[in-house]
């Protein structure tokens, strides 16, 4: 299933709860929204995230920062996780990265849900540049949780992190 641009894109139909889902998640990380990510999929254990990084998100080498890479990939390790469970938050428990080349250009990101227990997530998440070699690699374990009521500056709703008891 596609799903629409991270920040904005084409309206889906209210009659359709998977793309419902892929939009309440896209909609709640502002970061991804800033940096542009573009969720391409979310279904059944599997993500993908397109991203082109702006002059800003260059380090001082000209190629993507090594941060900005590190949120794609947990984003891209987030979304493989919610996929099979979208009325269920994540958050990330761990996370190793290895970069091996640099990411330069148009970027995508493909994430798996590898094993999945009743409270965790272990996930695998891969940066492709546009001749589709591997720029960067890494694992992470999630922890579900209960969805929250959003806060922040024009909400009505205290802040409290989740629990990750």
């Amino acid at each position: 299933m596609a799903a629409s641009a991270w920040c904005s894109g084409p309206e889906m139909s209210a009659s359709d709860s998977s793309d419902i889902n892929i939009r309440s998640y896209t909609s709640q990380i502002p970061f991804a929204r800033h940096l542009g990510f573009e969720l391409t999929k979310f279904e059944g254990g599997e993500s993908e995230i397109l991203y082109t990084a702006k002059p800003e998100h260059l380090n001082t080498f000209d190629v993507t920062h090594g941060g900005a890479c590190m949120t794609l990939l947990d984003i891209t390790m987030a979304a493989a996780a919610r996929s099979v469970s979208p009325e269920s938050g994540v958050v990330t428990i761990e996370m190793k990265t290895s970069f091996m080349q640099p990411s330069v250009g148009p970027l995508h990101a493909r994430g798996t849900l590898i094993h999945r227990t009743a409270t965790l997530a272990f996930t695998e998440a891969k940066i492709y540049d546009e001749q589709e070699r591997v720029c960067a690699h890494a694992t992470g374990t999630f922890k579900y949780v209960k969805r929250r009521l959003p806060t922040g500056p024009t909400s009505v709703n205290e802040m409290r992190p989740p629990s990750t008891d």
